[in-house]
């Protein structure tokens, strides 16, 4: 996955992000907006098949757009090793049966 920055301010942030699509920027956009200090978080691919999606961070007060970004990714990655851990449960589980 390549990112590259398109803008950058003290709380804006604009990113490309190479290879990824819907589902990797809706929860990235959902992450971020669970934080209080975002004022805006959202993505656009203007093409699924020919364009890489671009992502959109402002923050309000001091919050650095990079840190919101860094903590969003941290929880994404927190919710996918337990999503891991459920589903290896689920299917010990099965497999008993």
């Amino acid at each position: 996955m390549e990112i590259k920055i398109l803008k950058k301010t003290s709380n804006e942030l604009k990113i490309e992000i190479e290879g990824e699509g819907h589902t990797f920027c809706n929860v990235l956009q959902k992450a971020l907006l669970e934080d209080d200090a975002i004022e805006m978080a959202g993505y656009d691919i203007k093409h699924p098949l020919t364009s890489n999606p671009t992502v959109y961070v402002r923050t309000k007060g001091k919050r650095k757009p990079k840190a919101a970004l860094i903590d969003a990714a941290k929880k994404m990655q927190k919710q996918n090793n337990e999503f891991k851990k459920s589903f290896e449960r689920a299917l010990k589980g099965w497999q008993r049966k």
